[in-house]
């Protein structure tokens, strides 16, 4: 059949201006980067990881779990498990569909995260004294709350034993929690205690003496030292987070580049995606042109 003059040449039905390796390779980046290397569906993963933060969360008694939900690990579960699943949806079906509005949600996605990730970094790193606050408040906030979330409960003994530490600043700190307070009128047993957490590990013990942290509040430093741990988390953290520099910069730059390369294979799809629309508008409307 005759071609229009100035009809584009090789442009025929059967050409696409879509590239099935950039189609494919997105479909297997989600697969690869914000999926598990496991033979399972990211998406499954996701809705399971959800479905045990909603049911960790429902669990827990109302007023404790709105009392301490700023560091629930409950919601951190489900918040990581619906962005896991926003985003394995989005990138894997918005490619090998050719959905644009899937696609660009994706890309939008990966942005967002990007730039929190890019501005929590700078803010820490200007602000690092604002940052310090920000996180001793939230310490001291997960020590009031310590026996009212046995999920916060066990991340808090879990972060002390990693980091040889006990309490915010200092020991005493556990003073906060109505159950370790040292005042006269605390009728617990714990008074004036530390969790077990906070004790210095014992070789060969074959059972952990949970009461190890009995009255530690009411030694001097010196003699409690010899027992538990007396620096604080915070110092402790600090202290981590300057001789790992190197290995966090390396984390961050391989967050970094895989949510990048998502972006931008993303928005080449889309605009391929969008050239072919174009494509096939243009057939159509010279269909029933004689010479095209």
């Amino acid at each position: 059949m005759a071609r229009r003059p100035g009809a584009p040449a090789g442009y025929g039905e059967e050409f696409t201006f879509v590239s099935p390796l950039v189609k494919y390779l997105l479909f297997f980046f989600n697969m690869l980067f914000w999926g598990l290397p496991h033979s399972l569906c990211p998406q499954v993963i996701s809705m399971v990881m959800v479905g045990v933060g909603v049911y960790a969360r429902l669990m827990k008694h109302a007023e404790a779990a709105l009392a301490c939900l700023a560091v629930d690990p409950a919601i951190l579960l489900i918040v990581v498990g619906v962005l896991m699943f926003l985003l394995t949806f989005c990138g894997c079906i918005g490619s090998l569909r050719e959905n644009i509005c899937l696609l660009q949600t994706f890309s939008l996605c990966l942005t967002i995260v990007f730039l929190l990730q890019l501005a929590a970094g700078v803010l820490g790193f200007v602000f690092s004294d604002k940052a310090r606050g920000k996180v001793s408040e939230i310490i001291n906030n997960a020590i009031v709350h310590y026996r009212d979330d046995l999920d916060l409960q066990n991340l808090i003994d879990f972060g002390q034993k990693k980091f040889s530490c006990c309490g915010g600043i200092s020991y005493r700190d556990w003073s906060q929690n109505m159950y370790f307070n040292c005042s006269e009128d605390n009728p617990s047993r714990e008074r004036c205690s530390v969790p077990y957490s906070c004790c210095l590990p014992t070789p060969n013990q074959a059972v952990i003496n949970t009461m190890c942290g009995q009255g530690m509040q009411a030694l001097e430093y010196l003699e409690a030292s010899k027992v538990i741990y007396t620096n604080g988390c915070i110092d402790k953290l600090v202290n981590w987070i300057h001789s790992n520099l190197f290995l966090l910069g390396g984390v961050a730059l391989g967050l970094a580049i895989p949510q990048l390369v998502g972006i931008l294979l993303s928005q080449i799809l889309v605009n391929q995606i969008k050239d072919q629309i174009k494509l096939q508008f243009y057939n159509q409307q010279h269909r029933a042109d004689p010479w095209y």
